[in-house]
């Protein structure tokens, strides 16, 4: 797992302007057998991405080479329903995303992201359908995530919105650190609250 830090992101996206999107869309069951999280990322929204043959479908934007490069995913209204299955926060952090924007997450999934180093940045409906718009009609829009002032902008249309982060969270993320890490990072100030507390 990638525990690069995240300040400013700038990117294009992939869009994804499908609701309700489950875990099993997401990485489906059969490839759940590793323990690793390593490899999750070729199988991710597997049989959206690949016929019976496993070969790429064309329409599938993930396949378009001009969302190869994207480190942001745009999804429709209620992404990762469904299990629990941290798996899928793997999967979508092992391809190579940074970041998933959409108007509505499910509790487990968003944390499971955060968790993963991925930042789940919820929107209007209004913001997401402008995007979504802004890139159909043009591939190569980029979109600007500034995570320090919890702010996401379309760069094409100037629209901006304030997204809402747990605070712990964003400064694991802006520090590159996880929840062992942070503990790790605050070790003389548990062993001084214990010696006050202990005596």
């Amino acid at each position: 797992m990638s525990k690069q830090k995240f300040t400013i992101l700038t990117s294009t996206c992939a869009p994804l302007p499908v609701e309700n999107v489950d875990t099993d869309q997401i990485i489906p069951a059969r490839f759940l057998k590793s323990t690793s999280r390593e490899g999750f990322g070729d199988h991710l929204f597997h049989d959206w991405r690949y016929d019976e043959n496993g070969n790429p479908k064309a329409g599938f934007s993930l396949n378009r080479p001009e969302h190869r490069e994207a480190k942001i995913l745009v999804a429709g209204k209620n992404f990762g329903c469904g299990s629990s299955r941290e798996h899928a926060a793997w999967a979508i952090a092992d391809y190579g995303f940074r970041a998933v924007i959409s108007s509505f997450f499910a509790d487990i999934h968003r944390n499971n992201e955060l968790n993963n180093f991925v930042l789940p940045v919820t929107v209007t409906d209004f913001f997401l359908n402008e995007l979504l718009g802004t890139i159909d009609r043009d591939p190569a829009a980029k979109v600007t995530i500034d995570l320090e002032n919890q702010t996401v902008t379309n760069l094409t249309t100037g629209s901006s919105e304030h997204f809402d982060i747990n605070p712990y969270k964003k400064e694991c993320l802006t520090r590159g650190l996880d929840d062992i890490d942070y503990l790790l990072d605050h070790s003389a100030d548990i062993e001084e609250f214990e010696r006050l507390h202990n005596k």
